[in-house]
């Protein structure tokens, strides 16, 4: 963790404090008494519903052995105190100045769908030789980087930032304050058309990693991505970017070999990989990982043992395991790609008795929300999936999309997740697959917790 005394961190964000503080140690940052420890820094955020300058004493009372205040707070004691014109500028700068001291390789990951999972396999991966630090959970905006950032300590070797996005500017920001020396985009979805309307847009916000990386940096781009190959003719990329696809002019050709209940077998250039966990897609996050493990001088051995330690982020393409039946839990996010991801995935698990998609609304999605819902609907397979159950104002039009395909009795649309879970008591039988999917606003989270009781 940033470990550095106080003369040291007002040089790095360019503040001022009393030279008799020069030397108190700041081991740590925190922005929340409630887990704040002994000598961490407390920085006062403020937002709209609460002011951490309310809590300045109590943190000084846990042991703090200072506090970043804003200019307007009136300090009553002789306390270490930085004052500064913003307290979350304040943090963000000082992320920027600690990374920039340290002596270590940053990698960034940025996309619409699969750069937790990416984050989680190539960490995995380079922990094989290095010292690694990972953003942890999906802390991936300003708060949650400069909080990675101040985990990292003077001897790790490797950092892997997850970086997103909901409108133009985020990432600019993000890749501005940990200037990585590797960036990747891993695909371009429909989530956050709310904001920036097109597909397009998304990509162009997503384009913006790249205006922090270093000179020297490299440039990881999916090149099946037809979304992600119309927009990279607008720029000039740089001198050392690398494609990876299934199309024949990638630079790290991929192919399917088998993917299963067990996992994905591929091959990259004709060297064959096999990664335990569920989905298609898997290749792709696991292939842009191996080519940053290459490119950090990994061998194939390194790279194989890697692969077999995986330490995912939850809710993402989960099986859990019960006696009477499965779940498949995808619950932490949901938009038309990941459904369809996920979907894919459940089709492809074999010896099952019954499959049963519960899903639930697919947010921020938009001016065309409900198409998009009614299409993913209407795109579900009869054949591989026996029953689908949905709840949610958004989800209903799934539920209208699928009557297209299939029987009425075999789809049902809820109010309530309470009468949800009494339908699918009743459809599961032995050996069934639930599969369960919605945005993380639905809490579907607590659902699957409320399924495993059943």
């Amino acid at each position: 963790m940033l470990t550095r005394n106080l003369k040291t961190i007002t040089e790095l964000t360019n503040t001022i404090i009393n030279e008799k503080y020069h030397d108190v140690m700041v081991k740590g940052i925190s922005t929340d008494t409630r887990t704040i420890q002994k000598d961490n820094m407390f920085i006062a955020l403020r937002g709209d519903n609460f002011d951490g300058q309310n809590y300045i004493e109590m943190a000084f009372e846990k042991g703090a052995s200072c506090c970043v205040v804003n200019r307007d707070y009136r300090n009553i004691n002789d306390y270490p105190v930085i004052e500064v014109d913003n307290t979350k500028e304040f943090m963000m700068d000082l992320a920027r100045g600690y990374i920039s001291s340290l002596d270590c390789k940053v990698i960034a990951i940025t996309g619409s769908n699969g750069k937790t999972t990416t984050k989680d396999i190539m960490s995995s991966l380079l922990k094989e030789k290095y010292k690694v630090v990972k953003t942890q959970k999906n802390y991936n905006n300003e708060i949650g980087l400069s909080k990675t950032i101040f985990d990292i300590d003077d001897d790790t070797e490797v950092a892997v930032l997850e970086m997103g996005t909901e409108n133009f500017g985020e990432i600019r920001q993000l890749t501005n304050i940990a200037h990585p020396d590797i960036a990747m985009i891993t695909n371009i979805g429909d989530s956050h058309l709310l904001n920036l309307k097109t597909k397009e847009n998304i990509a162009r916000a997503k384009f913006e990693i790249l205006e922090g990386l270093k000179e020297d940096g490299i440039f990881i781009l999916n090149n099946d991505d037809p979304i992600l190959r119309e927009v990279k003719q607008e720029y000039k990329l740089p001198e050392k970017t690398i494609t990876l696809g299934i199309k024949p002019d990638s630079d790290y050709r991929m192919e399917m070999i088998k993917a299963d209940e067990t996992g994905s077998t591929f091959s990259i250039n004709d060297h064959v990989f096999n990664i335990e966990l569920l989905g298609h897609h898997q290749m792709y996050n696991a292939t842009m990982s191996i080519i940053v493990a290459e490119l950090m001088g990994l061998d194939y051995s390194d790279i194989a043992k890697g692969l077999k330690n995986i330490e995912l982020t939850g809710m993402r393409n989960e099986l859990i395991l019960l006696d009477k039946f499965h779940i498949l839990n995808d619950s932490y996010k949901s938009n038309p790609q990941s459904l369809t991801s996920c979907l894919e995935t459940a089709y492809g698990l074999h010896g099952y008795s019954r499959k049963i998609a519960v899903l639930g609304d697919m947010l921020e999605l938009g001016d065309n929300e409900i198409t998009l819902h009614k299409n993913i609907g209407k795109s579900i397979n009869p054949e591989k999936i026996d029953y689908v159950l949905a709840t949610g104002p958004l989800a209903e039009n799934i539920i209208k999309g699928a009557r297209t395909n299939f029987a009425e009795d075999k789809v049902f649309y809820f109010e309530t997740k309470e009468e949800l879970l009494e339908k699918l008591q009743e459809l599961i039988v032995d050996n069934t697959l639930v599969l369960v999917k919605a945005s993380h606003a639905m809490q579907f989270d607590k659902l699957v917790e409320q399924i495993k009781e059943i």
